[in-house]
């Protein structure tokens, strides 16, 4: 991978997804994606910097006053272990393309959906128990595709009024920063490879990650910046599709 490239690649995707309290992991995985990475070191690479992004954006949206713990703990607790579980799974590689391709596309129409939608009726929090079983099945597909599960966390919370905007991105950056941690621990054996790159990547997400969450946290997150993300995701998304299809096993 070259750095000179992908480097500001990887602080543009920081910049904008921390500004709503997001890792980035799904833009990491379709900047590696378009460069070509090896499928191995995809997950784990972006876990790692979705920890540096989703950290400084929690501390930032904390510091603010806008993080819930309440709201938090629930979903936690269901999806920190499932999320170790779904790292320890490898996928063949056409499962994995199509499951990181339709991610992709789900986070680009989660990113259109949420620059339109404003904060409408007072948010009521969910019952534990339902936030345990959602927490369970986010983090194991977070696990499964090497994601923190913010980009179905968020829509899942807006949609069903359990929190205004910005306590969604705190509570999601914390639990996008806890099954990153986990999802990495299942993926402990492949984070030597991937040190070379951190040195390069890591300065860059964590540059863009302090610009875009105090954007988010402080001032008024960019819906252009946030549209103009869903339609470059959403081409990441087609090409993963179709490299998946290329990729379907034949008999023979």
């Amino acid at each position: 991978m070259d750095p000179w490239i992908l480097a500001p690649a990887f602080f543009i995707g920081a910049l904008l997804y921390s500004s709503v309290g997001h890792g980035g992991a799904s833009a990491y995985l379709a900047i590696m994606a378009l460069a070509h990475a090896a499928p191995e070191s995809m997950r784990p690479l972006a876990l790692a910097l979705n920890l540096v992004v989703a950290g400084v954006a929690a501390l930032q949206y904390a510091r603010a006053g806008f993080l819930d713990w309440r709201l938090l703990w629930p979903f936690v607790l269901g999806s920190v272990p499932l999320a170790y579980l779904g790292g320890l799974i490898d996928l063949p590689e056409f499962w994995y393309r199509s499951a990181i391709g339709l991610v992709l596309l789900y986070a680009a129409v989660s990113l259109w959906w949420g620059s339109i939608r404003a904060d409408e009726a007072p948010a009521k929090a969910p019952p534990i128990p339902v936030a345990v079983a959602a927490g369970g099945v986010l983090g194991l597909a977070a696990g499964l595709t090497g994601v923190g599960g913010g980009i179905f966390l968020s829509p899942l919370l807006m949609l069903m009024n359990w929190a205004r905007a910005k306590p969604t991105a705190a509570v999601s950056a914390l639990f996008i920063w806890l099954n990153s941690l986990s999802g990495l621990l299942a993926q402990a054996e492949r984070v030597p490879p991937i040190l070379d790159e951190l040195l390069w990547a890591a300065p860059a997400v964590l540059a863009g990650g302090l610009l875009g969450a105090w954007i988010g946290a402080r001032r008024t997150p960019p819906r252009l910046l946030r549209r103009l993300l869903s339609v470059v995701l959403l081409v990441a998304a087609w090409k993963l599709l179709a490299t998946a299809v290329a990729a379907w096993p034949t008999g023979g």
